[in-house]
């Protein structure tokens, strides 16, 4: 991920640095890490377009970990090293309604 697309993360679906796979890749990320989880039929649909069944099981897997590690590290409380001192710390996007 570019520094242009870390400090734009938030406008991705909008944002002229995102693909349009990444943009619906990054869709797909947010509705697997809400909660509760929600993907509709639609997007799977559309996922199914770009990617085969491996690499289904493989994104969804890669996405599913980094939350896991993001809600354990959370409940123990465990901090950033600071090994990223000045960067972007991109906000999660919220939801569209």
């Amino acid at each position: 991920m570019s520094a242009e697309q870390t400090a734009h993360l938030k406008d991705y679906r909008t944002d002229f640095n995102f693909s349009e796979l990444e943009r619906l890749v990054l869709e797909y990320a947010d509705r697997i890490t809400a909660t509760p989880v929600e993907v509709p039929d639609a997007l799977f649909a559309r996922l199914r377009e770009k990617f085969d069944e491996a690499q289904l099981v493989e994104l969804t897997s890669a996405i599913a970990w980094e939350g896991y590690r993001a809600r354990f590290s959370h409940a123990f409380g465990i901090e950033s090293e600071g090994f990223n001192e000045g960067a972007v710390c991109a906000l999660p996007a919220r939801a569209e309604t």
